[in-house]
């Protein structure tokens, strides 16, 4: 069967250890989806191979992709990206694909033409629940949504930073700030996705890998993503309309 699978949200919301976990405990689920790997301009984050989870490039290398055939380029937090899309219709082919990454390639995935007959499964993580988010909307609460969101992403963001290098630079804490910016009109685009799954265990949390297995919303996030998979819609999923972020 052709698929694309979906997995998105604000940096840092998980996504990364949720697909690690998933090959982990459910390798034969983890084995048929061929990850969709990019170009990327940002350098390599401790741990990233080049080609296995992007492929960097050279900013300018990147743009020379811009207009040609078969090629989406997009400015994702301050980085160029670059989606081939005859290398995923070349996946799609031979199967199942699967994109972990930002919502502005995944809107792109959302829309753009794929082989005919090839299913679409979208899913989004998100820092809040819908629940909490109409709590937080209530009038006389005075919250300032978009700057709560910011600061949500912003602590996850620098426990992620700061557990991969001591010392934080200045462009480490812009990028930061970019990124935790950015976060607010990324939970916007959920309500285009299938799926919403509610996660407060982000790429910071070790509920992912301390305790070998997955605890908390780690854990649950873990088993709905695998129902989904299967064709499952679990209790843990959320769909959102445009209301509620509008």
């Amino acid at each position: 069967m052709a698929r694309l699978v979906i997995l998105s949200g604000p940096s840092c919301i998980g996504k990364g250890p949720l697909h690690g976990a998933l090959r982990r405990f459910y390798p034969d689920l983890a084995g048929r989806l061929r990850k969709i790997v990019l170009h990327n301009s940002r350098r390599p984050r401790p741990g990233e191979v080049d080609g296995v989870d992007y492929h960097f490039r050279k900013a300018e290398q990147i743009e020379e992709l811009r207009g040609r055939d078969g090629f989406v380029v997009l400015e994702v937090r301050g980085d160029l990206q670059a989606l081939d899309l005859g290398e995923l219709g070349r996946m799609l082919t031979a199967g199942e694909a699967f994109f972990e990454g930002n919502p502005f390639v995944a809107r792109a995935l959302q829309t753009c033409p794929l082989p005919p007959g090839t299913e679409r499964l979208s899913v989004f993580l998100s820092p809040l629940s819908g629940a909490e988010i109409a709590y937080l909307k209530a009038p006389e609460l005075h919250v300032d949504l978009p700057a709560f969101v910011a600061d949500v992403m912003r602590r996850k963001l620098l426990r992620r930073t700061q557990r991969q290098q001591a010392i934080l630079s200045l462009k480490d804490l812009e990028n930061i700030e970019r990124r935790a910016s950015s976060a607010y009109g990324e939970l916007r685009e959920a309500r285009h996705f299938d799926h919403v799954l509610p996660n407060h265990d982000g790429e910071d949390s070790e509920n992912w890998e301390a305790f070998y297995h997955p605890i908390g919303d780690a854990r649950r996030v873990l088993l709905a993503f695998v129902d989904l998979l299967a064709g499952r819609v679990p209790a843990w999923a959320e769909k959102w309309d445009r209301h509620l972020l509008p």
